[in-house]
């Protein structure tokens, strides 16, 4: 017996895909990140706030009576090559990178959010030569340009704040074009080029205040990525003078020390560097999914 096409049975629908809620477990890892990150950089900038003013460095200290005693109840991190105290030295040090990293970051941020506005707002010959002109200076590595800006000037804090902020600006102007012109195809834009508002109030009022977010949200990013900067740079003996505390600085200054077996030279300088960059980058992590808030369920198919 044979069955007729038209009076065959419908396929069975496909079952609609399911959606499973994110679990209190998702949201109680996401708290205790949030949590922590922020917890270790209330920790950092009260000491690098208070230590430092109550207790003054000496750069020029030597000691060497108590040269590369292991960390102990007299010296908690030891201390370096030439007796001093190494968890001083490492608060003074982050104090100087969280500066420059900081400031840098702030500089770029606004060079990369008046670039990046301007090329979206003009359009045209005007945008295609500022992101040339962005894809040229891109075109450079970091370093090479940083140690060629730092050649310039005699070593110093202003030197690397320059050259960090020239080399971070970049990815920061590409973010803000890319969402001007997000934000100039928005109906209230529209309605606000309709009504004779000019190019410049448009952008004034409407594209800058909406691209704040995103150029917040670069600049944070580039505070971890400044502090590398700064330390590859003193590291490599053209960023800061030799004598100040820096952890580039502190980090260079260990190398010998540790293929002697001492490790607590360069253990306890690079901590300072790797984990408030790890607490930054927790908090703008937070602060990317809740101003681009993900589905808050997970599409099991």
């Amino acid at each position: 017996m044979t069955c007729d096409a038209s009076t065959a049975p419908a396929p069975a629908p496909s079952p609609a895909p399911a959606w499973r809620p994110a679990g209190p477990t998702r949201r109680s890892w996401r708290t205790l990140r949030v949590g922590s990150a922020a917890g270790v950089l209330a920790v950092v900038t009260v000491a690098v706030l208070v230590v430092p003013p109550l207790v003054q460095l000496d750069q020029q200290s030597v000691h060497l009576g108590s040269k590369l005693l292991p960390p102990g109840p007299a010296h908690p991190f030891g201390t370096d090559d030439l007796g001093r105290d190494l968890l001083l030295r490492c608060v003074h040090g982050l104090r100087v990178s969280l500066f420059v990293g900081v400031a840098a970051a702030l500089v770029a941020a606004v060079v990369g959010t008046a670039v990046g506005t301007l090329a979206a707002t003009l359009g045209g010959r005007a945008d295609r030569v500022l992101m040339r002109a962005v894809d040229a200076v891109a075109s450079v590595p970091h370093l090479l340009l940083g140690v060629f800006v730092v050649a310039l000037w005699r070593p110093g804090v202003l030197p690397v704040l320059v050259s960090v902020a020239a080399t971070h600006w970049i990815s920061t102007a590409r973010i803000v074009r890319a969402e001007v012109l997000s934000l100039r195809s928005r109906p209230y834009v529209d309605a606000a080029i309709s009504g004779g508002a000019s190019r410049w109030r448009v952008a004034v009022r409407h594209l800058v205040p909406g691209v704040l977010p995103q150029a917040g949200l670069a600049a944070v990013l580039s505070v971890p990525h400044a502090m590398w900067h700064e330390s590859a740079l003193s590291f490599l003996g053209l960023g800061l003078p030799t004598h100040m505390a820096s952890l580039g600085n502190l980090i260079e200054d260990a190398r010998g020390s540790l293929l002697a077996g001492q490790w607590w030279p360069t253990l306890f300088p690079g901590l300072f560097l790797v984990i408030p960059t790890l607490a930054v980058a927790g908090l703008a992590g937070a602060w990317r999914e809740r101003i681009n808030p993900r589905r808050r369920s997970e599409l099991t198919l």
